[in-house]
């Protein structure tokens, strides 16, 4: 019998803008191909969250700073610094063996981290991620699969969502709507929380059983 392999998805939210973003929450999941979860942790990060209030003030979703403050105070959610959640999530990768580690648009969160942590450490550490990990992007995966289908583009021209050059929309949120015909689903844009839906499309990519690009660089497998 085939070893079950896992999947790590990863998410994170952060403040700064977007040229030079810095990490306050980073959640992620332990799941296998159809999107099981066998282990989960949503982490506030100190160094930002804490130390840098007026910056938080330039987080895209700053409004959810008081939820995140109830959060932790009922244990929803903890606070620890990033070389913690850094350990603990490298932990993880080597438990469980992780064959890969996904988040949507990829990019984004994979220079949200290490630019986060080369800030923080003074550029003494500059990779987030441990060296060699497998990196994947469901964006590039959904793109090259679920975006490529008729009924998806039809149900997207119907419901609006559109780019200016009439191309399918492929954020999470629209994804998740479209594969759970939940046209009322509203993303949290919290770190744990879009991770449950995340690995939902990563999910339902992989049932396509379609050749699909699967990182942001241009290559197939």
């Amino acid at each position: 019998m085939a070893q079950k392999k896992y999947f790590m998805v990863l998410d994170t939210e952060t403040a700064n803008g977007l040229d030079d973003p810095l990490v306050y929450d980073i959640g992620f999941a332990i799941v296998d191909k159809k999107g099981q979860v066998y282990f989960e942790k949503s982490y506030v990060i100190y160094d930002t969250f804490v130390l840098m209030k007026d910056l938080m003030q330039t987080a895209y979703y700053s409004e959810k700073i008081p939820q995140y403050e109830k959060d932790l105070k009922d244990g929803k959610r903890k606070l620890v610094t990033l070389s913690t959640a850094q350990s603990i999530i490298a932990y993880n990768l080597k438990k469980f063996n992780v064959s890969a580690v996904i988040a949507h648009n990829m990019r984004f969160d994979y220079n949200a981290l290490n630019t986060t942590l080369r800030y923080l450490t003074k550029s003494q550490k500059r990779y987030f991620l441990p060296y060699n990990t497998t990196i994947w992007c469901s964006l590039a995966m959904a793109r090259t699969t679920i975006g490529k289908q008729k009924t998806y583009q039809l149900w997207c021209k119907e419901n609006g969502y559109v780019t200016r050059n009439n191309q399918p929309r492929l954020t999470a949120e629209i994804l998740y709507r479209y594969i759970t015909d939940n046209n009322d689903f509203i993303e949290s844009h919290t770190g744990l929380e879009d991770v449950l839906i995340e690995k939902e499309i990563f999910a339902h990519c992989i049932r396509q059983h379609k050749k699909m690009q699967r990182t942001y660089w241009k290559e197939t497998a």
